[in-house]
This record gives structure tokens, sequence and C-alpha cells, in this order.
């Protein structure tokens, strides 16, 4: 398989390779104000399929889709803030809390309204100190889901619906990416909320990244916006919450955990495209036989395309599969239609070699099933090889040098947590020893998960 020299080597200088990944693969550019991005077409293809995945399964446990204006009301935020209310000029959402809590109130009144579940594809903005496209800008796109609920219990079980059913199965199944879920420390909680459940996944520098939140809110939010609902006992109650959220934080996801030095490896299953079909030279005979194949993939549910530009070189083709990841690329020539095979490269393994006419299509198939485990398997070798357990804050520290490190929550603790903190190391998430997500309260055999983070 060929190897660019257009991108800085993972080993010598990590952030300078991603930023290379994303300007030499054509996923982003900076735009026109610091802090915001530009989403070209390759991003933003495996930004519509994370959408599509993620949607269906959102509306598998009972969300539904709405949208809020990108503006909200001063006051909303003095509200949630607890300070008065005021005529204020609008703002620009940094999130959608406020005015779906102002609207929840309008259209909750009866507990036969319940449970409501909305989720709303927006962008919002927040301003970042020190931008990283996909990972931190001041814009951002992404998806939030809002709930009310009539119990307690309710509310918490679709917050864990959530987690397992839409975001741990969507990064595990599609992106192949294995994320420790798990519980936030009080420290590390998001502000609001009663407790917040997170996906996290190592990258491959071996720090941790955020994937994924889902927020048990409480009664919280719908005190300050006065959510309230008539129960069937015919007593007034304030309903109880949830929120939970992704972004385009899962491109730079993708991008880290996946990634080498010849560009990105994208999952068969996430893939836009996932088979690239390229003409050596022009040729009619070839030509012809180009498009059956990608005619057959077709049929067979391979998402394919022919690339016949042979104004181009055929090696610049090559390498721009490569960079962009693209999991299959079949070569075909005039001498492998004479001689009845097809010339089959797999970006994952590295693969290159000839395959029959005749078979090719269910080798691609193949390829494709067996490429999707390989790179799930790869990270959770990784991570598994760089995530050792340990027992003191020195050894913890050490660990977090070149990835994670765990260690027994009753030997770490609040204090031990906020001296981590002091070496940009934090608590990524709490789990039990079997790396099941823990219920709520102090347990004594809680393990907690460390490392420095993006």
């Amino acid at each position: 398989m060929s190897k660019p020299t257009l991108l800085t080597r993972q080993r010598t200088d990590f952030p300078r390779w991603y930023q290379d990944v994303i300007a030499r693969a054509e996923l982003a550019d900076n735009g026109p104000v610091r802090g915001t991005m530009v989403i070209r077409p390759t991003g933003y293809a495996l930004w519509e399929r994370m959408q599509r995945e993620v949607d269906d399964r959102i509306k598998a446990v009972g969300g539904q889709n709405a949208y809020f204006p990108l503006f909200i009301p001063e006051s909303y935020l003095k509200r949630d803030a607890g300070g008065k209310q005021l005529e204020e000029p609008v703002v620009v959402r940094p999130t959608s809390e406020t005015i779906i809590n102002s609207f929840f109130a309008k259209w909750v009144q009866s507990y036969r309204d319940l449970p409501m579940k909305l989720n709303n594809w927006a962008n919002v903005v927040r301003w970042e100190m020190r931008p990283r496209i996909f990972l931190r800008t001041t814009e951002f796109l992404w998806q939030e889901g809002h709930t009310c609920h009539a119990t307690e219990a309710q509310a918490r079980a679709h917050a864990r619906e959530v987690l397992d059913n839409v975001y741990g199965e969507f990064m595990t199944e599609v992106l192949a990416i294995p994320v420790v879920k798990g519980r936030k420390t009080a420290r590390e909680r998001f502000a609001g909320a009663t407790n917040t459940l997170t996906c996290e996944a190592m990258m491959g520098d071996g720090k941790a990244l955020q994937m994924g939140t889902s927020h048990e809110l409480g009664q919280n939010f719908a005190r300050a916006f006065d959510v309230q609902f008539l129960a069937a006992s015919g007593q007034r109650e304030y309903v109880w919450q949830t929120s939970w959220g992704v972004s385009t934080r899962m491109i730079g996801g993708l991008i880290m955990c996946h990634g080498d030095d010849a560009g990105l490896r994208v999952p068969p299953r996430l893939a836009p495209v996932q088979a690239i079909v390229l003409l050596v030279r022009d040729d009619a005979d070839v030509r012809v036989r180009a498009h059956q194949v990608v005619s057959e993939l077709r049929d067979a549910g391979v998402r394919a395309v022919l690339d016949e530009q042979t104004d181009v070189s055929f090696g610049r083709r090559a390498i721009d599969a490569e960079l962009k990841g693209v999991p299959v690329r079949v070569e075909l020539g005039p001498r492998e239609c004479a001689a009845g095979k097809a010339v089959l490269v797999r970006r994952i393994p590295g693969t290159k070699e000839p395959v029959a006419l005749a078979t090719l299509i269910p080798e691609i198939e193949a390829a494709l099933r067996t490429d999707q485990q390989a790179l799930y398997d790869q990270a959770l070798a990784r991570r598994e090889a760089a995530s050792p357990l340990v027992e003191s804050l020195d050894q913890a520290r050490e660990a977090a040098t070149h990835g994670w490190a765990r260690i027994p929550w009753s030997v770490l603790g609040e204090q031990g947590e906020a001296s981590l903190a002091e070496h940009a190391i934090t608590v990524r998430c709490l789990t039990r020893p079997d790396g099941s997500v823990p219920d709520h309260g102090d347990q004594p055999d809680l393990i907690a998960w460390v490392g420095r983070a993006y």
C-alpha cells in the first residue's frame, strides 16, 4: 500500500498529525471567525451518517425531533442562574436547556402528557479559549435530547436507556470505538444535574475524549421554569427530567481513535463510501466492467462509487482514497480485466491482493464485516494495554503520562481527585469492578478511570 508523505507522523507530533489529517482528507477548514469551522463535504458526509444512525436509535427509545430558535431572551439564562427576570437583549443559545424548558412549562399540563421526549438537532455557540476543529469550537453541531417524566425512577431509567441503547450501541457497533460507560463524580457532573452518565474513549495518543453524556436533572430545571403537571392523584407535581447529547466532536474521536500515519480509517458501517472502484487508465471495455462492478455492489447493499477520472494520475487518486479512509478500493485496468481479476485494497488491515471478478462482491462484503470488527478489536486492545489497575496516586499519575489508570475510588476519593486535577488528570468516570455502570450513591467497590483528556 502506498504511503503518502503528506502527514506528520503520529509519534512525532500527534496534534499536528490530527490537523494534517483534517486538512489533507478535506474534512474541514477554519472559518473566518476565530473558533468557527467550515465542514467540507467529506467531513459532513461522516456527520450525516452519524446523524442518521443516532437519530434512528433516538426514535427507537421514543424520542421525537423538534426545533427551537437560535436566539433566546437573556432573562431565560437569568432564571436558569437564579436571578430575577429582566427585559434584556437576546443572546445566542449555548444550549437549548432554557428555551425547551420554557415550552415544557406550556405544553406539559397533565400526567397524560408524560413522558415527553424531545430531541433537537441544532448548532450552538460557546466561547472557547483554545479552539480545535471538531473537538472544541465556538460553534458546533449536535443533538440535545430533553425529556419530562412523572417519576424519578422513570427519568433515571430513560437516562440509562439513552446511554446504553443510543450512545453506547452506536459508538461500539457503528463507530467501532470501545467506550467505557460510567458515572461522573460530583466534581465532573454537569451543572444542574443530579447524576451524569458518560461514554469515555481512549484516543491514539492515550488521552481520553468524552464522546457523549446523559444527565438526570432531577427537578432542578422543572422548579426554575415551573414545569408542573396534574398527577392522577389530583395533585400538582414537578416533572423529573433528563437531557443528553452528542456532537461533531465524534468526528474528532473517529480521527484520533482509528487514524494512522496514512490518514483516516473509517469503520465500514459508518463509511459514506464503503468501496471505491478506480479505473487504472482509460479503456472502454474496462469502463463498462467497472460500471458493472459498482452496480453489483450497490445491488448487494454496499455504498459504492466509481472513480473514472483518468485525467488525474492513478497514484494521486489512490492516495486520496487512502487519506479519506475508504474501507475498500477496487483497482481495475486492462491487465486485470484480461485476467478476469481486480486488485482488492483493504484500508484497515493494509492488504492488497488480486481477486477473481466472479467472487469480488462476496469478498468485499466479507472484508467489510471483518474490518469493522478489526478496528474495534485494535482500539480495545490499545485501551486495555494502557489502563492498568493501580493502588496509589503516584502510580495513577505515572500511568496517566501515556494512557489511563484504574484506581479504587476508596483509595482516590475526592481529596485524591483534587490532587490529580493539579496535574491536569481527571476522573473520567466511575464504574463497578466488572466495568458496569454503578447505581446512585456511594459504593465501596467503585473503580475510578483517570487520565488526561481533550
